[in-house]
């Protein structure tokens, strides 16, 4: 959960990173205003001051304001999906209808369809992960099954293609990643396949963050430009953006070449999305493990125009996609896939450097 997600979590590197501690309700910050401690390079936007909210693991944008869940919270009253206005302050909020394992991301469908990505596992030992389905205007979400072809991953972020098929990015550690799309369309009482289609190797940077090195090699969020054109990953350290001149996302993240937005020393980043008007990066951190008084602070980065070389290429796709099959609505259409399973590239020592680990929550 979060930053106890880390044995070694660098609480010295976090010195400096509180918020002041400001008036009570939701707050605005204008363009360009300081904020005690706050990373130099994002602006803020508005400050998160409902107590449910601190684990932010997952946000988009929409029109109204915004989207964000926690990462699976033992509360059952932050067990939510929470709408935003544009203060940040909670205007409704949407139950499971059944106790959600682990919460990390969003995506938002171009119908208006909310995604909410179940697929946290730090232990690796998950069977099945899940995506809970929010239509427009639904009271409840409806939770679509799914299991890898090759063995439990852990993972932390879910972008959608131009057609809707969910992509599923594992969080890595190493500094490759791998993407899984469902097989078959989803169903809300079957559990879907997972193909593995495609791995992600990172580009490496330099760019300050709590978790140092180890932080630079892993994802924990993504999300795509609203006009589908563009898709970014994140890591504690980073933003990676990809062209999707073609619509396909997929060919984009493994073989495209990534634009970087350092994102410095973010308490503890794990969500990312594009503006409504798709001109700025949107962050947000969690702020459970943060000194007394740390409010979540969405911040805003200028989303990037030109191309960078990656210090480190992508690989190839290893998926062959056929015709694509409809099966319900916009957000449902899944294809066929023929791929190999990845080979999981684990860093040497990592291990006696780090355990992820969850807080029991189950």
């Amino acid at each position: 959960m979060g930053v106890r997600k880390w044995a070694t979590r660098g609480r010295h590197a976090r010195a400096g990173t509180a918020l002041a501690s400001l008036l009570t309700g939701a707050v605005v910050l204008a363009p360009g205003a300081a904020v005690a401690g706050a990373p130099g390079a994002g602006t803020p936007v508005c400050q998160v001051r409902d107590d449910r909210l601190r684990e932010l693991s997952g946000m988009v944008a929409t029109d109204d304001g915004y989207v964000v869940i926690n990462d699976g919270a033992d509360d059952e009253a932050r067990r939510r999906i929470f709408f935003l206005d544009q203060r940040c302050a909670v205007v409704r909020t949407v139950s499971y209808p059944s106790r959600p394992r682990d919460t990390e991301d969003l995506a938002i469908g171009r119908d208006g369809t909310i995604w909410v990505a179940d697929i946290g596992d730090n232990d690796r030992s998950r069977p099945t992960i899940a995506l809970w389905r929010l239509a427009p205007g639904a009271d409840q979400p409806v939770l679509h099954r799914m299991a890898y072809p090759d063995r439990p991953h852990d993972a932390e972020a879910l972008l959608l293609d131009a057609d809707g098929r969910p992509l599923i990015v594992t969080k890595g550690g190493s500094g490759t990643v791998f993407l899984y799309a469902p097989t078959t369309a989803l169903r809300p009482a079957a559990t879907t396949p997972l193909a593995s289609v495609g791995q992600v190797t990172l580009p490496t940077t330099s760019t300050s963050n709590p978790f140092s090195f180890l932080g630079r090699g892993v994802i924990t969020g993504a999300a795509s430009a609203p006009d589908g054109r563009r898709v970014v990953l994140r890591s504690y350290a980073d933003a990676f953006e990809y062209d999707v001149p073609d619509g396909d996302v997929v060919a984009a993240l493994t073989s495209g070449t990534a634009r970087i937005t350092p994102l410095p020393d973010e308490p503890q980043g794990e969500s990312i999305t594009y503006s409504r008007d798709g001109r700025s990066l949107l962050t947000v951190s969690e702020s459970a493990d943060q000194p007394p008084g740390t409010r979540p602070t969405i911040l805003r980065y200028p989303a990037t125009a030109t191309t960078a070389t990656a210090a480190r290429p992508t690989v190839a796709p290893t998926a062959v996609r056929p015709v694509a099959e409809k099966a319900g609505g916009a957000g449902d259409r899944t294809w066929p896939l023929v791929a190999g399973a990845g080979t999981l590239l684990v860093l040497l020592g990592l291990a006696g450097v780090l355990r992820w680990r969850r807080t029991a929550r189950r």
